[in-house]
Formats: C-alpha cells, structure tokens, sequence
C-alpha cells in the first residue's frame, strides 16, 4: 500500500466518484462576524445538513442534501449555544432537498443545473459545498500555482501537496488569496466615485483575505477518495467562516432528479440575488409593495406633526426599500393617489430620488413632460437621482435624450443639471464596467464640436464640465484640442476656456496619470501661457501624482521663472506636499522632500499677495481613517481680488479615498475686464489701483457682455454638480427684480399673512450616506460591509403680527413719517427637530436571513422656542420677550450601540439583539489577559479602570431665571481587553441634555428691552448713581472695602508662600532651561515719540513721562468735571435685560450709555436691578486728540474693587508710523492674576518658536506695553513690554500693504465720483 501511496503523489489521479454509487458526506459550515476575542457578542449562521453525491454520467453528477438544519447565533462567544431556525429551514426544506445537476471533469467543477423552483439563494448554498469540490491537481507537480475559478470569482491559489506514509493517505493545502483575482466577484454601492487606497492597506497587516483548503485523500479502486475537507476563510476584520466535509458512507441508492427542467443556471461563480435590494438594517417581509409604501407613507405624515418622530429617518429608508421593490406602474400610482397633497407629496418627492433605480429616471421624465413637476421640483429630484441611480446602458440612454429633448433645452439651468449628470453617469458605468466603449461619450464630443466651430463658449464651457465629470480616458483628445501652447488655436479662446479644459484632464489623471503628466507639466513650463492657466496646471499636475523625477524637472525649471505668482504657487505646493502623510500621497511626499532642497529659499519668504497654495492631512493608520484639506488661492498683480480660490477636502476609510467636497469661485471676467482699465498700469502705485478699479466696478454698465464676470462650482465626490457665472445680463435681469414692482408685491403678501397668522410644518428627510459593499464567502453566503445615515429635519413654526395703525394697501404709497408712527408686535413660537440615525454593518444579509455585528448612532435634538417682540419706531421702543414653552425631556439625545443581532424573514419580529460588550463582561474586567490572544501585552491601570461603566449626571441651575439644564452620561466600552481606540469605541455610550424649571419662584418671561432717545431715563427700573468719594458715606464705604481687600490679599500671601517653597526647584530649573534657549542680548531699540500738532520729537524718557502723564492727567480732569455723566446729561439709550418671576421681584441688569459731546466722552454704566445688590461695571473713555484715546474698565461694588485703564496713541516710533496701547490695572481678581502667572511661565518658549527676540528686564509690574511700527507698508515691527519681560520681533510681512503714510495719516481715500455715484444711484432708487 505504502508502493500506492507514493505513486500517487508522484502522479496524483483526480477524485472521481463511481457511477453506481451515492457517496454521502456530512456537511457543515459556519460563519461568525465580530471582533476576535472571547468574552464580546457575534452573531452567525451555521448549515449542517448530509451530503449525496451521485454520478449520472462520467462528467454529470446530483448531489442533493439530506436532514438541512439552519442555525443562527447572536451572542457571547463562544459560550452561549447556536438556535436552531426551525421555522426558516421548514420553509425552506422543500427547496434544499432538491438535487442539483453539475458538471466535473479531473476535479473540475463545470455549468450548474437546478430547477427554476431552486432560489438563487439555495443555489448559492449549493455553490458552497461545489466549491469544496474544486480540485486543479497536477499529475507532475507538488508545489505549484495558478489562477483557479471558485465561488468567489478567479483568484490566485497556491497548492500543496504532501503523503503521510504512516496514515496511508495524501494531504493536499490550497490557499487562495482573495485580494489577488483576475476576476473578483464583488458588488460595490455608493462607492462609484471613490478611489481605492492600495497603500493603505498595505499598512494594515491584519487586512488579509486569504481562504485555506486542507484535503486529506485515501486512496480508492477508482483513484482517490476525498475523506475529509476542511475550509477556512478569514477577511477583512476577522469574521470567523469555516467548513468541513467529512466521508461517511457509500450507498447504493442512488439520487433521483425530481420531474422538473433542469435549466443551466451559471458556472460555480457566486450569482447574487435580492441581498442588492435588502438592506441589511431591517429585514422586512415584502408581501404587498404598493400596500406597505402607503403605510409609511401614512405613519410618517402622521407621526411628524408637533416635532421630528425618533424612528422617522428608519422609517425612510423603509420607504427608499420598498421603492426599490415596486414596479413602475406601483409608483404612479400612489403618485397619482398623492401629488394633491401636499405633505404627502414632499415626502415622495424626498424620497423617489434616492431609490436609485432607472425606473425612477423614467417616472421624472414623464411626469415633468405632463407638467406634473415644478422646475425647481424637477431640479432638485434630478441632482440626487442622477448621482444615485444604477448607471446602466439603458438609464445613460434616458438621460442623454432626456438632455436634447426640446422642452429642457429651452431651461437652462435644467440642462445643465442634467448634462452634469450624464457626465457622472458615464464615469460610473466605467467603474462598473472598465471596458465602457468611448462611443458613449459621442455625443458631447458632438456637441463640443459644434460648439467650438460656432464659437459657442456657454456651450464649450458646459462640455467641458462633462467630460470632465466623465473621466474617460478617449476625452482627452477633444480636450487637447482646447489647451493652449498645445494647439494654436486654442490660445484664441477665452482664458476661462483654457482653464476649464485643464480641470477636465483631473477624472481622467486618476484613470490614466501617465497620459496627463507629461501635458500637464508642459503647460505649467510654457511660459507664454497666462499665470494663472499655469498654476492651475500645476494642480492637476500634483493630482497626478507625479514621480520624482517629473518633481524634479519641475524644481529645476522653477529656479529661472521671472513670473513670482507661478514661482510662490508651485514653491508653496511642493513645500506643503513634504508634510502629507496620507498613503497614498507617500511617494509623491517623498518626492517633494527632494524637489524643495533644489529650489530657492527665497521662495519662502513671499508674502501673501502671491499666489499659493496649502494643503493639510491627518491619517491613522490603525484604523485606516484619514482627512485632508487643500486650499489654492491664485492672485493677480493687476488688481486687487484674487482670481481664483478653491478649497477641497478629502477623506480616507477603510482602504478607500474620496473627495468629499470642492468649493471654487473664479472672477476671471471682472478680472479681465479690470486689466483693460486704467487700474492695470503696472507704473501706478497699488492704491491708484484701488482707486481706479473702484471707479471701474462703479460703471458695470460698460462691461463686456459675452463673458461672465465671475463664476462658481461646486463638486461632491470629484463630480461637478452645479456651476453659475454671474455676467452682465444677470445683473441686468436682477436689478429690475429687486427694484421692479415684485419685491413690493411679496412685502405685500408677507405682511398681509402676518397679519393673519402663519401656520408652518416642514420636514425635510434624507438619505445622506449609502455605502454597500456584499462580497460572496467560500460557504456561498453573502457578507456585506455597509454604512448608512438618514436624518429627517422637522420645524413647526406659528407667527401672528399686529401692526398699529393698519398699513395702507398700497405699501409703496408709505412714507417714512408714517412708518415711524407704526407699533408693530409679533409672537412667534417655532419647535425646530432632528433625528439622524447612523448604521455600520458588517455580516452576512440575505432576503431569508441576517446576522450581523452592527454599530447604531441616534441623534436626536429638539429646541422650541416661543418670543414676542414689539417694536415702537416713534417712542424709539424695542422690546422682546422669551415666554414660557412646553419642552420636552429631553431636548437633545445622542447614543452609540455595538450590538450582534440575528433576525430571519419567518420570524421577523423574534429577531435576537445581544449588546457586543455585555455588563456580565464590565464586571468581570479583572480577569487573567493571558487567555487572549495579546500574549505580549499587558495593559496598563488605566485600561482597566475604564473597563467600570461609567454613568454621571452633571447639572446646573441657572441664578435668577430658575431655569436647570442637566447632562446625563453613561458610557462603558470593551478597553479592558485592549488599550485600543477602536475597543474604546465599541460599546454602549449615551448623553442626554435636559432642560427644566429649578427651585424658587416661577419665571414668567425673559424680557430684553432697548429705549432709545430722551426716554431711556425713564425705562430705567433702578436708579443709577454712583458713590461719591468725597462725601462721608463715600469715604466710610471705601474704608470698609479696603479692609475687606487688605484681608483677601493677606491670605492669598500666605497661601501662595506655602506652596512657592514647593515650586522653587523646578522654577529655577525651568527658568534656566529657558534661558539658555533664549537669546538674551541688550536689544537698542528706537524711543516712541507722540505726535505733536508742531511735530517736535521729545526724547524718550521725557517722551514716555510727558505722553503718560498728559494723558492721565487730561483723562482725570476731564472725569473730576463730572464723575457721572448721568448727573449732568440723560443716557442716550437704555437696555435692560430681567426675568420677570411670579414674586415680582427684580431680578436682571440694565445699561445706560452716556455721552459728553463737548469732551467726546463716553460713559456706559451697567448695574444690577436687584434691591440691595450694588454691583455695577462702569466703562469710562474719551478722545483726547485724533492720536489718542483713553478708556478706563471698573466693576465691582460701586465699581470701586477692580479698575483696568486702556491707553492707545499713534506715533512715530524712529522715524516709523507707529501706534502704541499700554494698559495698566490697580487690582484684577485673584482668579486672573493666578492665570496669568500660569501663563506667562510659557510666554518665553512660545516667543521663541515664533521668532521673537526675549530680554530679561524688569518692566513695571501691573503695566503691558505693546508698540507696532510700519517700516513699510509690507511689514510689521513689534515690541511688548510685559512684567519682567521685552519681547520683539523686525520686518514680519504682511499679507497686503496698509495705506498709512509716515505721518500716521491714511493714504487712500474714495474719489468724490464713486461717491456721487453712490448718493445718485440711491436717489434714483
């Protein structure tokens, strides 16, 4: 036997089943999704069942099943037991048990038969088991590999093959890695427009998918005989999917097909089935679609009244799903049923778009043609239809005639949109189907050449959008043809042409970036070419991802370019690409750390009125989650607006990136047509510039009207979804509408309905996220990844004005006089609501069963608010009023769940929920961690304290109102397994904000009142006064304060000495550490000197000693003419803001504000209404010169225990406009004073990595200093002076020039025309 054995290893015979024989084995097969530790919840299904295998011919076999059992799981692994699913396998025991018809050749698994009866499901079952069949055994070979067909498509497989001599049978290994497939069985929504991230994984070792297949074989009269198999598959995150496959018994029975047609049903390839239509969040049993979509329909409407319902956003994707299912003669009619009513009407309209299906496309076609659809209706449906539906031959067909049909072609904002979407369309088909045909873009190429021969630049413009939204690699000759340099034509066009023609090469640089470099990086060097189509080359050129040596080139070039916009662009670009650390952008990061050591340092110092450009990123590669941000600002030295900006952010997750959202707005018209004025003389100072490119915006009028003056876009996902330019007819259709007869009308109707009363209930749902992956699995299940969100937003608004006197019926006919004489008062009351819920799945969904590890977030907020406002125009009175409102438990809700939950479609009420981090295992977090698999670590004490569950209540109750908000936390999570981020999310989290009326009286009303003019003494509710220090009673309140002070800096003395001996060391040690990193050197720095009206420069000790004293000095008289202005003048105005409570007790504050024109002072005075309470803040300031002002800052009792004195001047520091602001304090609270000391203690480290000088000196102690002196208009000298401490800092640029000449006066003015101009045009209006 041993002389078999090794015969057969040499040349190994295939198995091979005799034709007189039933060959029976017994069958099991598990799938477990979780985490893959012991102790937390899974969730599963496991197929046992016998196993006939039969020959019908030499190549046709039956194999039938025997006893199917299902089984599913959902909790704490692995001690609780499987269940059995006794009524799913009952109902599905009549389809299992029918024999399949396959064929097989030496090992090889060939077309598969089965009766129609058989589900695609089953079939999948059946596939399973036919997969552990699959053999590619070579009779010469041991070791070898190749590309193998399976369930899950063709992959690279590995085999093995080895003899145990001692057990008499061949053991034979085959791996298959999944991640390698010529042919990949996979279904990916939602992910259409995402970019997958290779290097991302590749920095995740756990991110394997492998499948290994172990054999043992023993030697039979016809070859070999498979007596035992055994499969295990592990993915990504570790779900657990085992089988096995063990011989019993050879009977003589054989297996009969049953009478029925057995019809070629595919190859052993994974066929998927209704999964793609179930959502793997609730498992429904669809009997009767057009009934159930009604249902929701109702309960939504019904249940979404006074505010948003919790389940309502899980109820819409309910309604998305069973959409999905009706036919299309369902939907028209519940349409037909409800487009009258209007509630009912907008949520159909919200949620037809999301179904995705081409069915839907159609139904907007036809009902926007019957004039059942509003444009904006129509718009708004299309932009998320189109990016949603499933982007099929049949539904491209649909738009495109949808885009030429006559009736859109006369709207042009529709045809845009539709246009887009075409675009986005065939980018998606693409990615489905990589070998799109190019013909598919025959039309807008068509169209683009039309265009270009008609010199058709709307048209040019909007073709360009959608190829670029395409991608296609056979646009980029078309696109060529509009690039300037590279065709000589092209440079006639307009530089908008040009520049967009660029943007469309961006899709297709992610497709094919070897194409686009190099025509990239020859516009960026062309140095013929406008700046601007330059630079924005140079983006499209970094998307690319260009190598090193294309950088390189690049660098080089840049050290002889004389246009500094393109040299700042790119230099800046590079310069931010060496700080990515986004795997994907490794190599290109790598190479801009070459690239920036061969360019210019000098590049570094341009100021901001160069053209740059920024880009930011953060990624964690544990979890593989990123985000990045760019930023591009082009400029032009011409004028002074920017001519471009655009701003991007990316995102990365689990191996894939995507541009979430782009943001561009383009002024390249108004630019234009500035640089034919007189402002674009480069021999003219920048602020004649200003000047004259204000008068040129002033006369609009003259501005070319076949360009538009400025433009916008905005992109989702790296497709352009919408786009506007802004030229002079738009501005001429706008004037007329603002100023026209319109504007009036719908003041009229406003009002009029105001006066009425209006009554308001909106919702707005939507689906924000739908991202799906469903991947087969060795066992023929399908499991799925998948991320979705749904909000639905509510608002209830209720608004009733009165206005006295009535208004006129003709509004327009109101004269200004009237309109002060008006009291207009109005009490709304609004209850704003959203509930959001979030789901991410990960497990096996089927339409029969689902068992999956889910993570589920609500966010639930609800914020009514009720006020009443009056507004008094003659008697100068305004006054609104918070009243009391009915507020629910809690106003916002937010928690997080990990659960395992199993459900099956016989028993979809009995579905099992098991939270994934059970209490059981809180408890027990102490337990030994060497029963894990983290033999190597050991977690620390914080781990394991976190692992308690943590549950806390915080709340606070608001003084005076009564009013107390509480916030409730609970939170434990799985860290006591592992210090992880991912084992600190997964668990239970929950917080919740209530609001509630506290202890004490009841609070009416919350009022806010202003009184402006000769009344505001009389609003005020306390009369306001302040303490005469001069006076006994003045001299006696001081007194007994200073003692109270004397007493609270005593025992802040003594606390602060017992606790400095402490700190002793380690300030002297910090200190010296400091020091030494600090440069110390006496700084010789120029006195500031005042300005004089005889400009006579003092010196700078008699400068700083006749500038301070003066100053207080003149501050103090003027103050001792009148200590309170209120004594001598009435306030200005008056607010007081006060709850009024039940008691009628006074509670809130009031300001009075006061002002002494003759000595241009200001005085505001703030106290409490309170009796008793003599708490007040008192701001006091006042205009000495035109250079300088002076304030003064106290509060306290009778403002007399804390004062901060404010002095700002302007003057010449050297021979530098300069402006200087001191301020010193006589006594701050204890609270900012310990701050600060705390603070100061990092003033010197902080100083030294922004580049300030720091001297130790001893300034005064309760004064700061800080003085900023123009040596130029473009840069910035700064010195402060702080307690024991100088800081400065020389020449730091500015960003834009600032117009003060050296004797402090402004260099820039408006022209007496722009401002007659204005005046006029208000006239005229």
């Amino acid at each position: 036997m041993r002389a078999v054995v090794l015969a057969l290893t040499v040349a190994l015979v295939v198995p091979e089943f005799a034709l007189d024989k039933t060959y029976v084995y017994k069958y099991e097969a598990l799938l477990l999704g979780g985490l893959p530790h012991e102790g937390l919840a899974r969730a599963g299904i496991k197929v046992s069942s016998k196993v006939l295998l039969s020959a019908v011919t030499e190549h046709t076999f039956l194999m039938k099943l025997m006893d199917p059992l299902l089984h599913e799981y959902a909790g704490i692994w692995p001690k609780d037991p499987f269940v059995p699913a006794t009524k799913l396998t009952s109902a599905l025991a009549a389809q299992l048990q029918i024999p399949i018809k396959f064929e097989y050749a030496n090992g090889v698994v060939g077309k598969v038969f089965a009766p129609a009866g058989v589900s695609p499901t089953v079939m999948n079952l059946h596939r399973g088991i036919l997969n552990i069949l699959q053999l590619n055994l070579k009779k010469t070979q041991n070791i070898y590999e190749l590309q193998e067909a399976g369930v899950q498509g063709v992959c690279r497989t590995h085999y093995v093959i080895n003899e145990d001599p001692k057990a008499n049978h061949i053991i034979v290994t085959k791996s298959k890695d999944l991640s390698h497939c010529q042919e990949k069985i996979i279904k990916d929504i939602g992910l259409a427009y995402t970019e997958k991230c290779a290097e991302c994984t590749e920095r995740v070792k756990s991110l394997i998918e492998t499948a290994t297949y172990n054999y043992i074989m023993k030697p039979a009269a016809a070859g070999v005989l498979i007596a035992e198999a055994t499969v295990e598959e592990v993915h990504q995150f570790s779900p657990l999917k085992t089988q096995t496959l063990a011989f019993v018994e050879i009977e003589k029975t054989p297996v009969v097909p049953i009478k029925a047609d057995y019809l070629a049903r595919g190859s052993l390839q994974y066929e998927f089935a209704t999964e793609i239509l179930q959502t793997p969040i609730e498992l429904m049993k669809i009997s009767d679609a057009p009934a159930q979509i009604i249902e929701i329909l109702k309960h939504l409407v019904a249940n979404n009244v006074a505010m948003v319902h919790d389940d309502a956003p899980l109820k819409f994707v309910q309604l998305i799903q069973l959409l999905r299912v009706a036919t299309l003669e369902n939907i028209e009619a519940i349409w037909a049923q409800f487009k009258d009513k209007p509630v009912y009407r907008r949520w159909l309209l919200d949620a037809l778009p999301a179904v995705g299906t081409p069915v839907i496309v159609k139904l907007f076609k036809e009902k926007f043609l019957a004039g059942e659809l509003t444009i904006p209706e129509f718009i708004q449906a299309l932009v998320v239809a189109l990016q949603m539906v499933t982007a099929d031959l049949e539904t491209i067909q649909l738009t495109a005639s949808l885009a030429l049909h006559e009736k859109i072609a006369t709207i042009p904002a529709l045809r845009e949109v539709i246009m887009l979407g075409y675009g986005s369309m065939i980018a998606k088909h693409c990615v489905a189907v990589p070998t799109c045909p190019a013909e598919l873009l025959g039309p807008i190429h068509e169209i683009a050449a039309e265009a270009i021969s008609k010199n058709d630049i709307p048209e040019i413009t909007l073709a360009l959008k959608v190829l670029g939204n395409a991608g296609h690699p056979a646009s980029l000759k078309p696109i060529m043809k509009l690039l300037p340099g590279l065709r000589t034509a092209a440079t006639s066009l307009p530089l908008r042409i040009q520049v967009d023609a660029i943007l469309a090469l961006r899709n297709i640089a992610k497709k094919e970036p070897k194409l686009v470099q190099p025509v990239a990086l020859q516009l960026v060097l062309d140095r013929a070419l406008h700046p601007e189509v330059r630079m924005v080359a140079c983006i499209v050129l970094f998307e690319a991802k260009p190598s090193v040596a294309l950088i390189s080139s690049l660098a080089g070039a840049l050290k002889l370019e004389t246009n500094m916009h393109v040299a700042s662009f790119a230099y800046s670009h590079i310069k931010s690409l060496t700080r990515i650390t986004a795997p994907d952008m490794a190599a290109v990061a790598g190479a801009a750390n070459v690239a920036i050591k061969l360019m210019s340092r000098k590049l570094d110092r341009l100021s901001f009125r160069f053209s740059r450009a920024l880009q930011l990123d953060f990624y964690y590669t544990p979890l593989m989650v990123g985000a990045a941000g760019s930023a591009y600002m082009i400029n032009d030295a011409a004028t002074i607006l920017p001519r471009a900006v655009v701003a991007k952010a990316r995102a990365y997750l689990a191996g894939a990136a995507a541009d979430v959202l782009e943001i561009g707005v383009r002024t390249e018209g108004l630019q234009e047509a500035l640089l034919q004025s007189p402002a674009a003389d480069e021999s003219v100072d920048r602020i004649t510039k200003i000047k004259r490119t204000l008068r040129a915006l002033a006369n609009w009028k003259a501005l070319p009207t076949n360009q538009p003056l400025a433009s916008a876009y905005i992109k989702l996902f790296g497709q352009e979804v919408a786009f506007v330019n802004v030229d002079k007819t738009v501005i001429e259709e706008a004037i007329p509408i603002v100023t026209g007869p319109k504007p009036r009308e719908l003041l009229k109707a406003a009002l009029k309905a105001l006066q009425e009363g209006i009554a308001l209930q909106y919702a707005k749902p939507l689906l924000m996220v739908e991202v799906r992956r469903i991947l087969p699995t060795a066992i023929g299940v399908p499991m799925e990844l998948s991320l979705y969100t749904a909000a639905v937003a509510f608002a209830s608004v209720n608004v009733q004005a009165t206005i006295t006197p009535p208004l006129p019926e003709e509004i327009e006919t109101m004269t200004l006089e009237q309109l002060k004489k008006t009291d207009v008062q109005l009490q709304a009351e609004a209850r704003p609501s959203v509930a959001l819920q979030t789901f991410a799945v990960m497990g096996v969904n089927t339409a029969l069963i689902q068992a999956a590890v889910m993570a589920r977030g609500k966010i639930r907020t609800i914020a009514p608010g009720k006020v009443a406002a009056r507004a008094d125009i003659l008697k100068g009175n305004h006054k609104v009023e918070a009243l009391p409102v009915e507020v629910p438990e809690h106003i916002a809700d937010v928690s997080f769940e990990t659960l395992a939950v199993v459900r099956n479609i016989e028993e979809p009420t009995a579905e099992r929920i098991v939270p994934l981090v059970p209490e059981l295992a809180m408890q027990n977090a102490q337990t030994p961690y060497a029963e894990h698999s983290f033999s190597s670590e050991i977690p620390d004490q914080a781990a394991l304290r976190s692992a308690t569950p943590f549950h806390k209540t915080l709340c606070l109750a608001v003084p005076y109102i009564e009013i107390k908000g509480c916030i409730e936390v609970h939170s434990h999570n799985a860290a006591f397994i592992r210090n992880d981020p991912l084992f600190y999310i997964i668990g239970q989290h929950s917080a919740r904000a209530s609001v509630a009326r506290a202890e004490g009286p009841a609070v009416e009303r919350l009022e806010l009142e202003v009184q402006v003019g000769p009344r505001a003494a009389e609003r005020l509710l306390k009369q306001i006064s302040l303490i005469d220090e001069e006076t006994p009673e003045g001299k006696a309140f001081l007194l007994k304060l200073r003692e109270i002070l004397e007493t609270e800096d005593k025992n802040v003395r003594v606390s602060s000495e017992s606790s400095s001996s402490s700190r002793i060391i380690s300030s002297s040690s910090s200190s010296s550490m400091s020091s030494s990193r600090m440069t110390e050197t006496a700084t010789v720095m120029e006195p500031f000197r005042k300005f004089h009206k005889d400009r006579y420069m003092a010196p700078h000790g008699a400068s700083k000693a006749v500038s301070s004293g003066s100053t207080a000095s003149s501050f103090e008289k003027i103050q001792k003419q009148a200590k309170f202005l209120g004594n001598a003048v009435p306030p200005v105005f008056a607010v007081i803001a006060r709850a009024v409570r039940v008691d009628h007790k006074l509670l809130g504050y009031q300001l009075a504000a006061y002002f002494d024109k003759p000595n241009a002072r200001v005085q505001l005075v703030v106290s409490s209404i309170a009796e008793n309470d003599n708490l007040k803040i008192c701001a006091d300031g006042a205009v000495l010169s035109k250079h300088k002002v002076t304030a003064r800052v106290a509060w306290g009792p009778e403002c007399q225990q804390y004062a901060v004195i404010a002095k700002a001047e302007a003057g010449v520091l050297g021979e530098f406009p300069a402006a200087r602001l001191e301020v010193e304090w006589e006594r701050l609270p204890i609270i900012v004073t310990t701050y600060a000391k705390k603070l100061s203690k990092h003033i010197p480290m902080a100083a030294f990595k922004a580049g300030f000088r720091l001297e130790r000196v001893s300034n005064a102690d309760k004064e700061i200093e800080l003085t900023a002196a123009l040596p130029s208009q473009r840069s910035l000298n700064v010195i402060a002076r702080i307690p024991e401490m100088t800081l400065s800092r020389m020449d730091i640029p500015l960003p834009i020039a600032v117009p003060i000449n050296p004797d402090g006066t402004l260099s820039i003015q408006i022209d007496e025309d722009i401002l007659s101009w204005i005046q006029k045009h208000i006239k005229e209006e």
